[in-house]
């Protein structure tokens, strides 16, 4: 079964993360089908604005690394880096619904969204230095722009959670409402977006992230060299042993 559920009404296209048994913890099969929505939304034109969410409890855990750990080497056709570029090269708005845990790459897709809203129950965390590894998705070098460079220090190498309205100060969400109100806020914004001029939408959208789009693909490139080779040393394989007892 397939654990990324698509629904296209009024021109907008829900894409739901739905594994909450696993806390929506993102499986390589998973990553390969959020990469399709997100094709299926840039080819079809009726489709104007995407959203990504979980539900009002969890939006992903991260990666599943038992699963992650079998996807082999983190070259361009590994599915999760597909997904990264899939993300960067999205041309049509997509809005973030976050609720719950927010982890890892929880955190750090919401970096190439173009809108991001909150429930008050989110939290946040890069635990990637805690797993003996490094950043990713570009957030070596997104991070440090919005927060700063000894926040994002912190963010991204103490690996602590943080809340919704801490995400609100660092300009990562737009706003943040209970999980009450979430799916309705997102659904607004989301209309109000379909229902503008399609070339006017992605025309501004193009000129705030097209001169930006090179060199976070080469960020990526260069984290991700990094990134294997510390996912092959001795004591990230230490701390993931560890983690998989618990």
């Amino acid at each position: 079964m397939s654990f990324i559920n698509t629904k296209n009404s009024n021109g907008v296209l829900t894409i739901a993360i739905d594994r909450l048994a696993q806390k929506n913890a993102l499986s390589l099969e998973m990553y390969k089908d959020l990469t399709s929505a997100l094709m299926m939304a840039e080819k079809d034109d009726a489709i104007k604005v995407a959203v990504i969410k979980g539900d009002t409890t969890c939006f992903t855990a991260g990666n599943d690394l038992n699963d992650f750990l079998k996807g082999g080497s983190l070259t361009e056709a590994h599915p999760t880096v597909i997904f990264l570029r899939a993300l960067v090269s999205f041309s049509k708005p997509l809005i973030a619904s976050v609720a719950g845990p927010a982890i890892g790459i929880g955190t750090t897709l919401l970096m190439h969204c173009d809108l991001v809203y909150s429930a008050d129950n989110a939290v946040f965390q890069l635990p990637f230095s805690k797993l003996g590894l490094c950043p990713e998705a570009a957030s070596s070098a997104i991070l440090p722009k919005l927060t700063g460079r000894v926040k994002a220090f912190e963010l991204l190498v103490l690996g602590n959670k943080f809340s919704a309205d801490d995400a609100l100060q660092f300009g990562l969400v737009n706003d943040v409402v209970s999980p009450e109100e979430l799916n309705e806020k997102v659904e607004s914004v989301a209309l109000q977006i379909a229902q503008l001029p399609t070339l006017s939408v992605r025309a501004s959208k193009g000129l705030i992230i097209d001169s930006q789009k090179e060199s976070i693909n080469e960020v990526i490139s260069h984290e991700l060299k990094y990134f294997e080779q510390l996912l092959g040393s001795d004591e990230c394989k230490a701390i993931i042993a560890g983690f998989f007892k618990r």
